[in-house]
Order: C-alpha cells, then structure tokens, then sequence
C-alpha cells in the first residue's frame, strides 16, 4: 500500500505501561477511505494501537500520522473529524441512548439526525431507556452511533458488532459499508474473522505488540504451492499411515474427530485417489472431500504461531 495514500500511519511506535510494554516497533497503515480491519489475539495491543489513534493516550516512542496530524498534539478541528467507539467508557450511564447520540450531534456541524441513526441501529424502540439498562449488544450500538453520528473522516471503532445477534450484525455491517461508500475512513477491530473477511479492503494481524501482517484477504491467503483437502472418515484414523501412501510435503490433522485436513503441495486428482484407496483399504469411506486454497483463519493461526515461537 503507499503510505502517502494512508490516513492512518504508525512507523516504529512504541508504547509502554511501566514494566509493560504493550507495543513494540508497531508499523501500520490504514489506506483513506477504505476499511481497515485489525485483528489478534487478546492482548496483542489493538485496543492500545486504536487509542494511540484516537489521541486519547501519546506514543512512548515512534511516529504517529491521523490525517496528517499528530493525534495526542491535535486540536478541536481535528478531533472533530476523528469518531471514536471505544470497547467500553465513554457514555455517561445515567443518559438513555436518544439524549447519549443528541449530545454529540450537537458538537458537530452538519451531523446525521440521531432519530434517524437510531433507527439505524436498532435503537428507536428504546431510545428512552438509561443506558445502564440497555442490553450489552444495545449499549454497543448507542456507542456506535455517538461514534458516526458527526459524519467523520475517520471511524475508529473497537469490536463494533460485538454482542449482537446474527441479523443486527448484519445491518451493522451495512452501515459500516455505507460509511465507506460516503468517503469515511474505517479502522475497525475484530475477533470475527468472517467479519473481517466481509468488510475489510486492508486487513492487519498484530501479535505482541507488533504487525506480523497486514494485505487483502486476498493477499494474505494466495499461495500458489499450498492447497487444502478436506473430507470426512472414522474418528482417529492412523495418520502418519496415511502419509506414507502420499508424496512428501504433505500435512495431515484431525481438527476435530471424523473431521480431516491435508494440507501442502497441490491436491492433484491423484492425491485424491490415494487418499480413497487408502480409506477404502483399511475399511473407511472417505466423504464429503472439498479441496480448497488457505482461508484468513489458517494464516491468522500461521503467523500468530510463528510470533509465539519466536518468542518462547
């Protein structure tokens, strides 16, 4: 990605708690009017990357860019661009979700019509319920939309769709694509892989700290030398005996019991026909084979792998 075409630019940016340190040489970049989706385990330091972001906390060390501004020196003006959802703060609990989003519409110049926007989330049938007692998955969405509701350059948003069910997530997938299509800028953070796979044009993994990844989804899981075979057989099937009927360069594992994945170089029809044989010589039916490329679930596992090796 060019770097001059990014609202979002971290190079070399540290960040440390005391003895913590959260973030370690984090290189990232979140490309203008697109989606950007973070993703990583607990503890990886999204959260802290996403406030460094949002300027409510300065870099130990390295260099910071948010619309061409140091987000921790910038003013008024600036934060006014920038909507924050942060995983938890930020309303006051006493307020219901209308008198929460109307507050803020009035800080901005042009915003969207809270009734509107709540009706957008869900939210109209209990716009005048305390914010402490709305559900979790409906505090969420009051928090989104205080976030969207000036209208931003920038959306910063931390597990927007956390807590919600099925078909409200879906909408709120919608709506984060409405912002891209309104010029809006999304950085959003995920435990979801699918969602990340259904809303993000640049995808970034972290792990202790650091960028590990970062591409498409397409990027990131194009190989042309690996494939998958995927079937089901009997629970606890000898595997390294099935190997030795394969070619070298071949994985195979029982990712639950009965469910199988081979994974390497390319599953040629003759691969698949060994595996049969193989099956049917020891009295198995092999079934429901589908051969496929890497998923963003597999290199997730890959590279989050790799940086615990690295560091053990």
């Amino acid at each position: 990605m060019n770097n001059g075409a990014a609202a979002i630019l971290l190079e070399d940016v540290g960040k440390a708690f005391g003895d913590k340190i959260a973030l370690k040489e984090l290189n990232l970049a979140a490309p203008a009017g697109r989606i950007t989706g973070l993703l990583g385990p607990n503890g990886a330091g999204k959260t802290t990357a996403l406030e460094i972001c949002a300027g409510l906390r300065p870099a130990s060390s390295g260099h910071v860019r948010v619309l061409g501004t140091n987000p921790w020196q910038a003013g008024a003006g600036h934060r006014a661009q920038v909507g924050v959802m942060l995983q938890s703060g930020g309303i006051w609990s006493g307020a219901s979700a209308e008198q929460a989003v109307t507050q803020v519409a009035r800080l901005h110049r042009n915003p969207i019509d809270p009734q509107h926007l709540l009706g957008k989330v869900h939210l109209d049938h209990v716009g005048r319920t305390p914010y402490r007692r709305l559900s979790g998955g409906e505090q969420q969405r009051v928090k989104l939309a205080c976030a969207i509701v000036g209208r931003p350059r920038l959306a910063i948003l931390d597990e927007p769709s956390s807590g919600l069910d099925p078909g409200t997530r879906r909408d709120i997938w919608q709506l984060i694509r409405g912002l891209r299509e309104a010029g809006t800028t999304v950085v959003l953070s995920t435990h979801a892989l699918e969602e990340a796979e259904e809303l993000s044009d640049w995808i970034v993994i972290m792990d202790n700290g650091r960028c590990v990844a970062s591409g498409t989804t397409r990027d990131l899981t194009s190989d042309p030398d690996s494939q998958t075979l995927r079937f089901r057989a009997s629970a606890h099937l000898n595997r390294a005996a099935l190997l030795r009927a394969l070619p070298t360069g071949f994985e195979l594992s029982e990712d639950t019991p009965g469910q199988y994945r081979l994974s390497g170089s390319e599953i040629s029809p003759t691969i698949i026909a060994s595996v049969t044989a193989w099956c049917a010589e020891h009295g198995v039916l092999a079934a429901e084979m589908t051969v496929s490329r890497r998923n963003l679930e597999q290199v997730f596992l890959e590279v989050t792998a790799q940086t615990q090796q690295a560091t053990s």
